[in-house]
């Protein structure tokens, strides 16, 4: 259900961002509209100021034209001007009255041209303004056209990029919808089958526990009347049960032991890592051994410390050693646990160790705080590490007390009882947080202290990279210190549980049971083996498939081969039977040829006698010859009778014998056995046609009463399935119209929405162009002063 929360918001938000898009989409359609009718009627106005243009440019064609005239008629009027002033010489000597006639006609023409002169200046001076004026204008229309060219190829790319957004969008959202209604009816076919199995576990946990009670009652029952005693519920008798071989158990041990003997190797090195890089820390600071002698307790606490390997080498010995002796045919708890005495032993050498060499690092550092330069923040920091060298040695002594309590079940029985364990793993996990606590404290001091000796000037670069390496090997001592608490607490629960014990008891196991255990596990394994027979292959479910194909096909063919025997039996005795009957007609045939052949030769007896006697033998011989060819007709037509009789399924073969053909008899009986066995050839090859086309008939009906079948059940079966694909058509459109409802009134609200957002859009565009115009005018207004 959550599941179908999330695609809802989904589905809404996604659906509140598409009327979003929508609506700036309306608004941009709006603003290239409106900005396709300022193109247009700049362009209007572009053609008026082209048509003026026009027309000023043909007035000033016009008052070019006029200008020359008047330039001619200036030149006409000087070169007139000229010869009355020659005129005037002659006529000088003349008298003065023409003189005075030429003087005024010459003021009039200078008055006339002066005019002209000033007319002709004026209309220069219109004409430049003019000219101006208008070049002003076009670079002015000019360039806004270019930028509202520019401003409507900008927001037609933003409407046609929106337009390939929207439709992106749209989609998307309906891929996005197709998948979550598909995911929708998957959920809700989960969630039905979901209910239906908790209907059936439901069931099946009454009938289970309706068959528990049961079971208990009569077991109860059967305890009270059969068991005399039972040995479990004294601790005596149930001490002496074998608890059963727990495989898991040691699997999980010898994984958790794996795990141990990788973070203890972490352990191991940093802790040498740390030894050695103090040792070398102490020949360097705060005297260097290669300059002057150290003292002679630094002296004594760097021989201790060169001894470090020799005490932390062993841990990782003995927990590797207990690591291989824990297998899968052993059983792991501490009593049987011999190697954990061992790895105790070894902890206790360490912790001794580092109780030895406490005061001298303690001392180590007094003296380091007594050098000169020891400032007043280092003598601070190495009183903390002090303290800090002591809780890191208390908490080693702590964690080497429970470890040497987990070891001691496995030297003395009974030494710690089963209640105590648990207690004894939970301080244990405690301590081993604490030691990463104690670690991680040093670490920080030591860096300070680190960050206070690099400001002083007497710090040797040899003394920075060794205080460099001590740190890293603190931090990786950290680091290596909090796996194992860490790891120590997510294992705890398998510590603290009891894997072997009687049953009904918490008693622990001594080693004695465990030779039991193992000895009987031995045992039931050899008789195992000894029982286990091989399995037969089996046949693959494709190859059995293939074979049952192949049966059924052959029992088919078996059956038909069967009617096609009994068909060719049935067949064999009619054709005997027939070759009876054409046995008989043959000896008949024979009866009938001897009786034709003593006719015959009767008649040739007659008709010799006849030739050789007189004319009256003649007619009574020729009498006697017709009355013997009447006889013979008659003869043949009984005959005739005789053979119509006779005829079979072969056919009918009417033979009439005359006197031209007496003679013929064999080839005559050649060609009707020849004709005989064709037809029947003839009729056995159709017999043998009609019954395998029988038999093939019969194997195609049995297939499609097969495939007719099999038609009917897949019609039934999509008959189904066409049913639920309506109802969730249906269901579907009445989806698909809310869901449209709900869009159209989100749109129409968003549309109005728009419409009041446009409206006040161009009251702004209206008030900015007005305010334009009124800059422009007071530009102007201020250029024309």
């Amino acid at each position: 259900m959550a599941n179908v929360t999330d695609l809802q918001a989904k589905y809404s938000k996604l659906a509140q961002e598409y009327s979003k898009l929508r609506a700036q989409n309306q608004v941009l359609k709006k603003a290239v509209v409106d900005e396709q009718g300022n193109s247009a009627s700049l362009k209007e106005q572009l053609k008026q100021r082209d048509q003026s243009l026009r027309k000023l440019e043909q007035e000033m064609d016009s008052l070019t034209f006029r200008n020359q005239q008047l330039a001619k008629r200036v030149e006409l009027l000087q070169e007139e001007l000229a010869a009355s002033e020659a005129k005037g010489k002659k006529w000088k000597n003349k008298g003065d009255s023409p003189s005075q006639h030429g003087l005024q006609a010459q003021s009039v023409f200078d008055e006339d041209l002066q005019k002209k002169i000033e007319e002709n200046e004026r209309l220069h001076i219109q004409f430049y303004e003019a000219d101006e004026q208008h070049r002003k204008q076009e670079a002015d229309l000019t360039a806004q056209l270019e930028v509202l060219e520019r401003d409507s190829e900008q927001h037609q790319a933003i409407v046609d990029e929106l337009t390939t957004k929207y439709m992106e969008t749209i989609e998307r959202l309906q891929s996005d919808k197709a998948r979550l209604e598909v995911k929708a009816q998957t959920l809700e076919r989960e969630a039905k089958e979901c209910r239906m199995r908790t209907e059936e576990c439901q069931q099946q946990l009454r009938r289970c526990q309706s068959e528990l009670n049961r079971q208990v009652k009569q077991s109860s029952s059967v305890i009270q009347e059969k068991v005399p005693f039972n040995d479990t519920k004294f601790s005596d008798y149930n001490s002496l049960n074998v608890p059963p071989h727990n495989r898991k158990h040691q699997l999980k041990a010898r994984d958790v032991t794996c795990q141990a003997v990788g973070f203890v190797q972490d352990l191991v090195a940093a802790l040498l890592n740390f030894h050695s890089y103090t040792e070398q820390r102490v020949h360097i600071y705060p005297r260097d051994s290669s300059i002057e002698p150290i003292s002679a307790l630094n002296q004594r606490f760097s021989q201790y410390l060169h001894e470090n390997a020799a005490y932390v080498r062993p841990l990782e010995d003995s927990l590797l050693q207990l690591h291989q002796s824990i297998t899968e045919d052993t059983v792991t708890v501490l009593e049987t646990v011999v190697k954990l005495k061992s790895f105790a032993d070894n902890f206790s050498s360490y912790t001794r160790f580092l109780q030895k060499i406490l005061p001298y690092q303690l001392k180590s550092l007094e003296e380091e705080c007594e050098a000169p330069f020891c400032t007043a923040a280092l003598t601070v920091k190495n009183q903390e590490l002090q303290s800090d060298m002591k809780r890191v040695t208390s908490v080693f002594e702590k964690l080497q007390n429970y470890i040497h309590l987990l070891a001691l079940p496995s030297v003395q029985q009974d030494a710690m009882p089963q209640s105590s364990t648990s207690a004894v793993f939970t301080q244990l996990a405690a301590c081993l947080h604490s030691l990463h606590d104690a670690i991680k404290e040093l670490s920080k001091h030591y860096n300070q202290k680190a960050g206070l000796e690099q400001e002083l000037p007497t710090t040797t670069q040899k003394l920075c990279t060794t205080t460099e390496c001590l740190l890293g090997s603190l931090g990786s001592l950290t680091s290596s210190t909090g796996k194992i608490a860490t790891f120590f607490s997510n294992n705890l629960d398998f510590f603290t549980s009891a894997a072997y014990s009687p049953r009904g008891g918490a008693m622990s196991l001594n080693p004695l049971q465990a030779e039991t255990m193992l000895a009987n596990k031995k045992k039931a394994a050899a008789y195992i083996h000894a029982i286990r027979k091989p399995r037969p292959q089996s046949v693959p479910y494709r190859e059995a498939l293939a074979n049952h194909r192949i049966l059924t096909s052959s029992t088919e063919s078996r059956e038909g081969l069967t009617q096609q025997v009994q068909q060719s039996q049935e067949k064999i005795a009619r054709l005997e039977q027939e070759k009876e009957h054409w046995l008989l007609e043959a000896q008949l045939g024979k009866v009938r040829l001897e009786k034709e052949n003593q006719r015959i030769a009767d008649l040739e007896a007659q008709l010799a006698a006849a030739l050789g006697g007189s004319p009256a033998s003649h007619v009574g011989s020729a009498s006697a010859l017709a009355h013997g060819h009447e006889e013979g007709e008659a003869e043949q037509r009984a005959a005739g009778r005789e053979v119509t009789l006779c005829t079979s399924l072969v056919g009918m073969l009417c033979t009439t014998p005359t006197l031209e053909h007496l003679g013929d008899e064999e080839p005559r009986e050649q060609l009707i056995k020849t004709h005989y066995m064709a037809r029947v050839g003839e009729l056995t090859t159709q017999l043998q046609v009609s019954d395998s086309k029988a038999v093939h008939f019969y194997a195609e009906c049995r297939a499609l009463a097969k495939r007719l079948a099999i038609a009917e059940k897949s019609r039934e079966t999509l008959g189904e399935e066409v049913k639920l694909a309506n109802q969730n058509i249906t269901r579907l459109q009445d989806e698909l119209a809310t869901t449209k409802r709900s869009y159209e009134d989100q749109l129409s609200m968003m549309s109005d929405h728009l419409c009041s957002m446009n409206d006040t859009l161009s009251k702004q565009r209206e008030e900015i162009d007005t305010l334009k115009l009124g800059s422009k005018a007071n530009a102007k207004k201020n250029k024309g002063r």
